[in-house]
């Protein structure tokens, strides 16, 4: 009989990339079929995050949820792997006794031989070791789903800014060599796959070794990638501002398919509480590296992490924080409350900064970055932007939905049959959380002569 996996994802690109390699994983030893209803599973797991407590929060709640189900079914086997697994350890499945498995972001491939021990001795089983590159190398051949695709080119970060917990539940930074990125990004373009964004909790710490015994850092993993054919545009996420050199906005000179589009994490717009936080770089020398970024992408749009009342923070340091959204100008953001995380220097902090002065200011924050995202969106109406065109639309099957470069979603009417193309789109209208288009004459043209007969016409948008 079949077996039936579902898998719920908390936190970040990385962990979606993880969670695709675990279907994968079960899929190729045990035959698992994926079910969106956890009531019919024989394995239910938890990718985890622990990077803000809220995440963290969410797991144990869910983890609460499927206990009665457990009590229903006794074989149901349950899992947590990715980053709370791998900072709890052990003393998870202490407090959740009925958990069957706990698994780190680097043994996942490890399941299998995991999921059999639980069964064999109806005791549960733990690893959240770091085996190096073993995890990369363990994986199935890379599978694509759609005209983009993540590929991870590192795990693990080894700057220890004092709020973060990735350098203890991911381990330091450890990068996959060169031949191996390359060849899996090749194997995904086989596929289709048009469009690549490169994985990393540091992603240009990468430091790959090359067939030749030299290391490739990050801006030479870039045109390696550029140069695979079929591969149209390049992302990638998330980056640090200390490893972010002339090679790498060399590269965005030099490489076309890289998008007019950077997400660079800041967390404050304050010298001092940069300092607190261990970041290693400065305010002036962050938006530095970004006038030469735009020197050589004019139209680049910018995004970033911000960290709101972390312990200390003043009404000038927020200030600081607001003035440098000014002078930016980024176009979104991933900004929350600081919390506290367990184990790391900024704990241990005095917080000294009241709830509701953290809330009034992030709500501050998010209300400027929008207003700012809207004023970018309304610019784009009655442009032509490229588009990567991903699928039916979210709200209306019957219309195709597609990624600009500065990664907006775009939704016009079009044949299914141009889905994993690059076509142009006339922006028609801006609106909260997308925009309307449809596509341009000479693209048009371009898509109906090659993907239809003669005899047939495709449906003007």
């Amino acid at each position: 009989m079949t077996q039936k996996l579902y898998i719920e994802t908390f936190g970040c690109q990385m962990n979606e990339y993880d969670t695709a390699k675990m279907r994968d994983v079960l899929a190729g030893s045990h035959g698992f079929v994926v079910t969106d209803n956890p009531e019919e599973a024989d394995l239910l797991l938890l990718n985890t995050c622990s990077i803000r407590e809220k995440a963290q929060e969410k797991v144990f709640s869910q983890l609460g949820r499927w206990r009665p189900l457990k009590l229903r079914r006794p074989d149901v086997v349950i899992g947590v792997g990715g980053c709370v697994a791998s900072q709890e350890g052990e003393a998870l499945q202490r407090r959740v006794p009925y958990v069957d498995l706990v698994f780190g972001p680097q043994t996942l491939h490890r399941l299998p031989r995991l999921l059999d021990e639980v069964r064999a001795t109806r005791k549960p089983a733990i690893d959240v070791s770091f085996p190096a590159i073993e995890k990369f190398d363990a994986l199935p051949e890379p599978r694509a789903e759609g005209p983009k695709a993540y590929v991870s080119v590192m795990e693990g970060c080894s700057k220890y800014c004092t709020f973060c917990v990735v350098p203890y539940t991911r381990g330091s930074e450890l990068s996959r060599p060169l031949d191996d990125v390359v060849s899996e990004i090749a194997a995904l373009a086989d596929q289709g796959v048009r469009e690549v964004n490169l994985l990393g909790q540091n992603v240009n710490a990468y430091r790959g070794t090359t067939a030749d015994g030299g290391i490739a850092d990050f801006a030479l993993l870039l045109h390696y990638v550029a140069a695979v054919e079929g591969i149209d545009r390049i992302r990638f996420t998330t980056s640090h501002p200390i490893e972010f050199g002339e090679p790498l906005i060399e590269a965005f000179a030099q490489i076309p398919k890289l998008v007019d589009h950077l997400h660079l994490p800041v967390q404050s717009g304050s010298d001092r509480i940069l300092g607190l936080m261990k970041r290693g770089h400065t305010r002036s020398e962050y938006i530095e590296k970004i006038a030469k970024l735009k020197a050589v992408r004019p139209n680049l749009s910018l995004s970033s992490d911000f960290i709101i009342g972390f312990p200390g923070e003043t009404d000038r340091d927020f200030q600081d924080t607001m003035d440098l959204i000014e002078t930016l100008g980024f176009d979104a953001s991933f900004s929350f409350i600081y919390s506290p995380r367990p184990g790391t220097p900024a704990a241990e902090m005095a917080d000294t900064v009241p709830l509701e002065t953290k809330r009034a200011r992030l709500a501050r924050l998010q209300h400027r970055i929008q207003q700012r995202a809207a004023a970018i969106s309304s610019r784009m109406v009655g442009s032509r932007q490229t588009v990567l065109v991903e699928g039916h639309s979210k709200k209306n099957a019957s219309e195709l939905c597609g990624r600009t470069e500065n990664n907006r979603v775009v939704n016009f009417e079009g044949h299914p049959r141009w889905v994993g193309r690059l076509m142009d789109v006339w922006i028609t209208e801006a609106l909260p959380n997308s925009l309307r288009g449809r596509a341009a004459e000479h693209s048009l043209r371009a898509a109906v002569s090659l993907s239809f007969p003669e005899s047939l016409t495709a449906p003007v948008a």
